[in-house]
């Protein structure tokens, strides 16, 4: 297990006070040498400031793509490798229409957006959405930009995976993101019966979870609020880190055949019952283009876009780094970005969409990225048809929890 980022939160200013940085800096420096002394690797520091939308205010969101190419530099001056400057907010349709540029403007920034809060379905946000990930696309010829911007449903500051961390306080704060699909693989690898097999996987958890928060309480920490740890299980693109490899041990032939959804709720679970300061999504994560397995089933074709979306109803993130047709509409990706909202609103659970059209290629053609993190993969196909009305009619909308609801 390898902690992927120790994500530091603040409120960097407009104008940017670099000091705010340079605190920024000095401490993940800090907490990186501490977890590293602990026997961890650790991959990325990261920095998530409060909604840009919030930072500038309505009349100055058009200064995001020059501030966005400024805090790139910064932020390596600071010694921090990346930084999301949040999500655009449903009060400023503007704040999503900068994206795009903002991202060609900028290397190592990511960005949201904001479809559904903890109530409401914003339609018009939603198609606000599907458009920015559309003009994304091209500005990298294999549809690489896209990799630095998700759709968000439900979704609350404070979680350490990016492209959905953001902050909402002028108190800096930190939480830690880990890459943790191998402890899954090895605790059914050879379990006998899925109570062995969790039982196994809890105790490794708990056993990290223990661990990490230990580092916290040292004096790395300078009294700086720890958020907690999420504990979904990110892949890397081998085997034995593969989230779709530990579905398979559990007894499902190929992942995306019936029973990968039972395999999913069992190890999102196992998070929950696990005994550590919960912070994010905690639970089971899919990006088909990090995770070697699932890369493999979805060029098969067993595992689909409908099956990724059905299983964000008992996982931890939702749709992530799904290669899509490159001249898909943003009329397209509607449907399915409003199919995620209303799982996360019922179930009221945040949920994410990282969705990236390939310019040029069509569905069954291979991907070709040359990034360490990804495993190439052939397009998926998107069943997706544009909406009509009244769905289509860009209104906002309630959707109350299941959770919520009284029963006689």
């Amino acid at each position: 297990m390898k902690i992927r980022s120790i994500t530091y939160f603040c409120n960097p200013k407009y104008p940017l006070e670099e000091k705010i940085l340079r605190k920024a800096g000095d401490f993940l420096s800090k907490a990186k040498s501490a977890y590293e002394a602990a026997g961890y690797e650790v991959q990325t520091v990261r920095l998530a400031t409060v909604p840009f939308p919030k930072l500038f205010g309505e009349k100055g969101i058009d200064q995001l793509p020059k501030f966005a190419g400024q805090f790139a530099k910064a932020i390596q001056q600071a010694g921090i490798g990346y930084a999301s400057l949040g999500p655009a907010l449903p009060e400023s349709l503007r704040s999503y229409q900068v994206i795009p540029e903002a991202i060609a403007a900028s290397e190592n920034i990511f960005f949201g957006g904001v479809m559904a809060d903890e109530a409401r379905i914003h339609m018009a946000q939603v198609k606000a959405c599907a458009e920015v990930i559309v003009k994304c696309a091209p500005i990298d010829p294999n549809g690489f930009a896209n990799l630095r911007f998700a759709a968000l449903a439900n979704v609350r500051a404070g979680a350490p995976f990016f492209p959905a961390a953001y902050w909402d306080s002028n108190q800096p704060a930190f939480a830690i993101a880990v890459e943790s699909a191998d402890l899954a693989v090895d605790a059914f690898k050879n379990a006998n019966s899925i109570e062995e097999g969790r039982k196994a996987l809890i105790a490794q958890i708990n056993k990290h979870g223990k661990k990490l928060t230990q580092v916290f309480n040292s004096p790395a920490s300078d009294s700086l609020k720890f958020l907690g740890i999420d504990f979904s299980f990110a892949p890397f693109p081998d085997d034995a880190h593969s989230l779709g490899k530990a579905v398979e041990h559990m007894g499902v032939p190929k992942v995306g055949l019936h029973g990968s959804l039972a395999a999913a709720a069992i190890l999102t679970e196992a998070i929950e019952r696990a005994d550590f300061p919960h912070v994010g999504f905690n639970g089971f994560m899919q990006p088909i283009l990090e995770d070697s397995v699932l890369a493999k089933r979805a060029a098969e074709g067993t595992l689909t876009v409908k099956d990724a979306l059905l299983y964000s109803a008992v996982c931890g993130t939702g749709l992530d780094t799904i290669p899509l047709p490159g001249d898909t509409t943003a009329e397209e990706l509607a449907p399915l970005l409003l199919d995620l909202c209303a799982l996360s609103l019922r179930l009221s659970k945040p949920l994410t969409a990282r969705l990236m059209p390939v310019p040029g290629k069509k569905a069954g053609d291979v991907t070709e990225f040359d990034f360490a993190f990804f495993a190439n993969s052939r397009v998926m196909a998107l069943e997706s048809q544009p909406l009509g009305l009244p769905l289509n009619d860009g209104s906002s909308f309630s959707l109350q929890s299941k959770v919520e609801r009284n029963h006689p």
